[in-house]
This record gives C-alpha cells, structure tokens and sequence, in this order.
C-alpha cells in the first residue's frame, strides 16, 4: 500500500459530481489539492465548502480542451503546493445531440468536437503536460483517467467512441509506465450510473461549438432515475483504494459485469457487438439487478 498523504492531487472536473468526491476524499486523506473546473462560480463554492473543513486547497479554472490552459493549470498547482503527485484526468461532457437521439451519422460535427475535445483530448492533454513534471521529480505518483461503462460497450455515440478512447489510452499509458519502470502508475475509471449533473453538461457548451442546445430529456433523466444512482463519494473511495494500492481497472458497480463480459464473449464469438440498452438499464435498476 502505498502513502500519499502530504501529497498532491489536481482533479478536473472537480467542481461537482464525482471530481468534487475525488478532492473532497482525498484531503481527507491529508493530501493537498488543487480543484480544477470551467464553472468559475461551482468551483468557488466547492474550494469554499472544503476550506470550511480546513482542508489545504485551491481552486484553478481550466478548460481542458485547451493544453495551454492544461499548462497553466500545472505551472499554477506547482507554485502552489510543489511537486504534483495523483492526476485525475476527470472532465467529461454528453450531449442531448449525441447518440441515443440521433443515428452516428446525423450527429453535428460540432458535437463530435466538443465531446471529443473535453471528454479525450483533455485526458491526452492531462497526460502529456504532467507526466513528465511527475517522472521527472521521482516520487510515487499515479494518474486516474474517468472513462465509462460505455467506453467498454457502444451506445451512445460520440460520447461511447470518447470514452473507448480514454479506456485505450489508459491501457497504453500504464503498460508505458510499466516499461519505463517509473514510479508512476496509472488507473481507468469506468462507472456506470452515478448521481451526477452529467446529464446536463449542454450549460457548458462553448458557443464556438454550437452553445447550449435543448436540455437532456426529462423523460430519460426520469426513467433512469439519477438521484438514485451510485453516490459519487462510494465512487471516491474505489478511487483512492485503487490509487493507494495500485489497481488498474476500477469498475464500481458490479451489476455492470455481466455487460462487460458479453462484449468480451461477442468479440471471441465474431458475433455482434454488444450494445447498451437504456430501457433495459432502468428496467433491471428497477427490480435490483443493478448496483
């Protein structure tokens, strides 16, 4: 097991949902830790909420699709509190124009940008500026990318093939660390349903990519039933089990293992790919199936 108290974390996406669990778990654990965020105003609270706990912690803004803000966001952190130690590259977005409403193909590109550019280039972008900084000083270190259960099965379109991308270069990226025999390591995150505001991440949407268009659709945020999904905090503590003791893939809700396994079966049969079925997802939510 591994010891990263006095040490510290930048968190994206650390604002809300389970980027605030993450930094919230993590100072806790004596860790300090910089809160990172595009919301301005989510951010100050949060870094608020946490100084109230006399926590040692700061709030950056960043725009992750941007590596000069990426760059800034580590030159900032590293003035701070030193040498950066846990990564979590956890920024991400969905669409109301994304797959589920509309076939692959009538996807806007503009969607496709700004998905792709928050939800895989920002965790590229993570990568590259602070690996080298967290190799270079030679403590332990470890980097946490968040990608999805749909980043393992396909269902909702730009978001899935993002995902997918993450989930990929997070294989890459710890085999990399292994070679070169760093003392980095390096984790993938793949929840499924967790009581977040992702459902609603069209308020962030840059006007350059088409601004915020309709919200997520009342009738799927009921029938999916949010507020009843994993807490973020639960998903927090798989987190910091799988950073102090070194786990590769964390895969927070079991119930998803049986979907995970028929891909897996599918691809050995040459059969058809496996898909995820909202409709089925609520249904079995509904009768326990699911954790």
């Amino acid at each position: 097991m591994r010891d990263f108290s006095n040490s510290t974390a930048v968190v994206t996406g650390a604002a809300s949902g389970m980027g605030y669990a993450f930094a919230e778990r993590f100072a806790a654990e004596g860790m300090n830790v910089v809160l990172a965020d595009i919301e301005a105003d989510a951010l100050k609270a949060a870094v608020s909420r946490l100084e109230q706990q006399e926590r040692s912690v700061v709030g950056i803004a960043v725009n992750t699709m941007r590596r000069d803000s990426i760059e800034s966001l580590r030159d900032h952190a590293i003035d701070r509190f030193g040498n950066i130690h846990v990564l979590c590259n956890n920024a991400g977005v969905t669409s109301s124009e994304d797959g589920g409403a509309r076939n692959l193909w009538e996807i806007p590109h503009s969607t496709w940008d700004w998905v792709l550019g928050v939800n895989f280039y920002g965790v590229l972008y993570g990568i590259q500026t602070f690996l080298p900084h967290m190799i270079g000083h030679g403590e332990p270190g470890h980097v946490v990318n968040t990608s999805s259960v749909g980043g393992i099965v396909a269902g909702s379109g730009a978001y899935s093939v993002s995902k997918h991308g993450v989930l990929s270069i997070s294989e890459g990226l710890y085999l990399d660390l292994r070679a070169s025999n760093s003392n980095v390591s390096a984790s993938v995150l793949c929840p499924g349903l967790v009581n977040t505001n992702l459902i609603n991440a069209e308020r962030n949407r840059p006007d350059r990519f088409g601004g915020p268009t309709e919200p997520a659709d009342e009738g799927f945020a009921a029938e999916m039933n949010w507020q009843d999904a994993m807490d973020p905090s639960n998903v927090a503590s798989l987190v910091w089990d799988a950073i102090v003791n070194d786990t590769f893939y964390i895969l927070p809700h079991p119930g998803f293992d049986e979907i995970v396994k028929d891909r897996v079966d599918r691809i050995l049969s040459r059969g058809a790919p496996a898909q995820l079925d909202f409709a089925d997802l609520a249904r079995r939510r509904e009768a326990g199936e699911l954790v």
